[in-house]
């Protein structure tokens, strides 16, 4: 049987989301991705909390997808939080947004991002972009060493 690694989308806009499935589906990596439509929804995903209680002790994803310009918690603060606790201090992490700010790839990078990047607005670029994304983290990276995130569980 074969390890599939999880993707973990952080995208409030449908037509993004949409597209960046799509994109990740064409390349077959036949890996699962789950979709959070908002900030605090991906933190209890990664957590294990409130409406992912059932995801306790399930791993990690391979890598989160996060946009910056989310509802409830935006995604300066997720990444803050996930380099706060030790239980998801490693997680790769990519920033996926349509911001031109630089100071918004400057917060990202001192923040703990572990890639940033803009979202083309051709819709041919766009798709190749996340192709490229999906085969770099899930094909190519290697991950932290097993035990240093293994796992969702609570906080001693």
């Amino acid at each position: 049987m074969t390890d599939l690694k999880t993707i973990l989308l952080v995208e409030d806009n449908p037509q993004d989301e949409m597209l960046i499935l799509r994109s990740l589906h064409k390349i077959n990596l036949a890996n699962h991705v789950d979709v959070a439509r908002d900030g605090q929804q991906a933190l209890d995903y990664l957590f294990g909390e409130g409406e992912f209680a059932a995801r306790r002790g399930a791993r990690l994803p391979a890598v989160v997808l996060l946009d910056l310009s989310l509802p409830r918690i935006g995604g300066l603060e997720v990444l803050a939080r996930l380099r706060a606790d030790p239980r998801t201090r490693l997680l790769p992490v990519a920033i996926l947004t349509s911001s031109d700010e630089e100071r918004d790839r400057l917060r990202s990078y001192e923040s703990g991002a572990n890639s940033f990047v803009r979202k083309p607005l051709d819709f041919t670029e766009f798709a190749e972009t996340v192709a490229r994304m999906g085969l770099y983290w899930v094909a190519t990276n290697e991950p932290s060493p097993p035990g240093d995130t293994p796992t969702i569980r609570h906080a001693p």
